[in-house]
């Protein structure tokens, strides 16, 4: 949805609210008539209603994603409407014998109003459209001129860029002044080549013709020294110069024709309750000025010879004296206004509006940015002729190319299994208590078998040396058990006494004494202490077990996404930095209408000139497609309300206000 398909639907809505201009089907198209007054003469009559209000629905907006229709299905419903063919009433006998009848209905008149003003909205959108699609490309091409003005690196590359341009055109411009001067010398000096062309023969014929080159290369190149002052540098910065302000000056001129259009052209009422029936007179005087303004526009507008100012006027006065207006009619000439009309849409269609594309695209490839042939053919030919040594180089090197190849694949591939599948495998089974997958850094049963052990060996020390454990010669069961639950708390005190008494005589102790075996005990006890610290730690480490996973998962997964980022954003696939692109280019637009309303100067009624205007319009044209992309649906309708605001000619505060409120409402989808 575009700043023109909103001004179509306007008007097409406006047309479709007017009480006498009321569209019927095809089966009451006589009761529509006679409800409005008029009287249907017969049933040719009736079926020619039905076929014009047929047309009339076909020239209706009834798509809100595709308003406008193309310029050759109104030009084939136009043409089928028979309308362009009628005649006036001066040629009665011809319209008969073309099968129209002569005495038409006022109601089938004003039928063929509507039509004619529908297919007029329709010509006049793609007017409209077609001047904006005109201005945007232009703005990129004098920014080009810009950038190779104001670096001297820039202006260096274009000279290179169009040096065998200039080479060529140099090399035709000698061949040109060579052959007239041939020519001149061979009509003057006739008789006497006559006479001396035996003599003479053909190696005094090229001598001469050397001559002539030689002579002409030499003008040539003293008048190029003169007008480049010895550089060629500033001859390619004057010619950059002159495109840029050519480009300047038609997209102002354009620019003011868009205004011109939108604020002149088919200026209908806005209100429903004042589309009454006695205003269609206006409306019919409306749409003929309407249509002789797109004519006179689209001649004009290419006009680069004049100042816009002067292409204002020359716009209004061509419509003012414009002869197929119904004003400048004798009264004793009654054309049909319909076909008349009918048959200036065609000719706009057919001719001018052909014209105009053409002539607007001539003049932007001659002033434009040079073509890509132009700005690449330096490093395709270094490409071109380096080929063969990259070849060369591919070829010698090709098994150490296939090696590199393949051993990079592999250690992509173990780099994907060891530290993306793998460590993810085995957070999965952590998640899901897998056994295989506890961490242990001791066997399961290793700590149980080494306690019993160790009681054993106390509880039989004990029952041996009694006296170490009690004061009796030997122990109860009670007793015992005590001595059971004690060593499972690491109490092992009988063994410590024994341990303390051979202490005292260490060689006695080892040979007579129990001391090997209660250090051989205290080993064990020393072994179990190990193991349940061990445990402990294998403890802690299971219940930690899924954050050592997601370390172990990390620094794949980091890898990877930093891989893919990187490769997205070399292929242009980030969608996120387009739109950060795209919100840069808002920023920019947002600068150039603010410029806009700030240089503007208002006229009388303080509103936009019409090359403001259109200025102005243009990159609310732009705004309105970037904008709509960013923001979210239930934004986007009220972000065009603001625009529409800004669009239209309220006056220059208004505006100004509203670009106020588009910057701090949208400014987190703009930014």
């Amino acid at each position: 949805m575009t700043l023109v398909s909103d001004q179509v639907r306007r008007l097409d809505a406006y047309l479709d609210r007017l009480p006498v201009l009321s569209e019927g089907s095809s089966d009451d198209g006589a009761s529509e008539a006679e409800e409005h007054g008029f009287a249907v003469a017969d049933a040719a009559a009736a079926s020619r209603l039905d076929q014009l209000l047929r047309i009339v629905q076909s020239l209706s907006t009834t798509s809100s994603s595709q308003p406008l229709l193309p310029a050759s299905r109104v030009r084939t419903l136009l043409i089928q409407s028979g309308i362009p063919s009628a005649r006036s009433r001066q040629g009665e006998s011809d319209a008969a014998s073309a099968g129209y009848t002569v005495s038409k209905s006022a109601y089938e008149n004003e039928i063929e109003w509507l039509l004619v003003t529908k297919a007029t909205i329709q010509v006049y959108g793609a007017i409209l459209n077609n001047l904006l699609d005109r201005i945007t490309p232009l703005s990129d091409d004098i920014w080009y001129w810009s950038e190779v003005l104001n670096s001297y690196t820039y202006s260096s590359l274009y000279t290179v860029q169009t040096s065998p341009l200039r080479l060529w055109a140099w090399t035709q411009d000698v061949y040109v002044s060579s052959r007239t001067r041939m020519r001149s010398m061979s009509v003057r000096d006739a008789p006497a080549d006559i006479v001396d062309s035996t003599a003479s023969g053909m190696s005094q014929q090229w001598k001469q013709f050397y001559g002539i080159v030689r002579d002409t290369i030499r003008e040539r190149s003293f008048a190029n020294i003169q007008r480049k002052v010895l550089s060629p540098l500033a001859l390619c910065r004057a010619e950059a110069r002159r495109k840029q302000a050519q480009l300047k000056k038609l997209r102002e001129i354009t620019a003011s024709g868009l205004g011109v259009l939108i604020d002149e052209g088919l200026q209908l009422g806005h209100d429903d309750e004042k589309a009454e029936v006695h205003d269609h007179q206006d409306l019919k005087g409306v749409v003929e000025r309407s249509v002789a303004l797109m004519d006179v526009v689209l001649k004009e507008v290419c006009t680069l010879d004049v100042n816009i100012d002067d292409f204002e006027d020359k716009v209004f006065a061509g419509v003012e004296e414009d002869p197929e207006l119904s004003v400048h009619l004798e009264d004793n000439i009654t054309p049909d206004r319909p076909a008349v009309l009918a048959r200036r849409l065609l000719r706009i269609m057919n001719r001018t509006l052909p014209e105009h594309f053409n002539a607007m695209q001539s003049l932007a490839q001659a002033n434009g940015r040079p073509s890509r042939i132009v700005r690449y053919w330096l490093p395709a030919v270094v490409g071109l002729l380096s080929s063969t040594t990259m070849l060369r180089i591919l070829v010698n090197r090709k098994a150490d190319i296939i090696d590199w190849i393949t051993g990079f694949g592999q250690t992509v591939r173990d780099f994907w299994f060891n530290w993306v599948v793998q460590p993810l495998a085995k957070v999965i089974k952590t998640i899901r208590h897998d056994e295989t997958s506890e961490i242990a850094i001791m066997s399961r049963d290793s700590l149980k078998a080494d306690r019993e052990s160790l009681e054993r060996m106390v509880v039989d020390f004990a029952v041996d040396k009694p006296h170490f454990a009690a004061e009796a010669s030997s122990l109860s069961d009670a007793q015992i058990a005590e001595i059971r639950s004690k060593v499972a708390e690491g109490d092992v005190t009988p063994v410590l006494r024994a341990y303390e008494k051979d202490l005292k005589s260490p060689f006695m102790g080892a040979v007579r004494g129990d001391l090997v075996r209660s250090l051989l005990i205290q080993v064990q006890k020393t072994k179990v202490d190990l193991e349940v610290a061990m445990t402990g730690i294998d403890s802690l480490l299971k219940s930690q077990e899924l954050v050592f996973g997601f370390v172990g998962l990390t620094p794949g997964i980091l890898v990877s996404i930093g891989v893919m980022q990187y490769l997205r954003g070399v292929l242009g696939g980030r969608s996120w930095h387009r739109q950060e692109r795209k919100a840069g280019r808002v920023v920019r637009v947002l600068r150039n209408i603010d410029r806009i309303l700030s240089e503007a100067r208002p006229m009388e009624n303080n509103v936009l000139s019409y090359k403001d205007h259109g200025l102005l319009l243009c990159e609310v044209h732009v705004l309105r497609d970037l904008g709509g992309k960013l923001m979210p649906r239930d934004v986007r309708k009220e972000f065009l309300e603001d625009l529409d605001d800004l669009a239209n000619i309220k006056g220059i505060q208004v505006q100004a206000r509203a670009l106020d409120r588009i910057r701090w409402a949208y400014a987190r989808w703009l930014k």
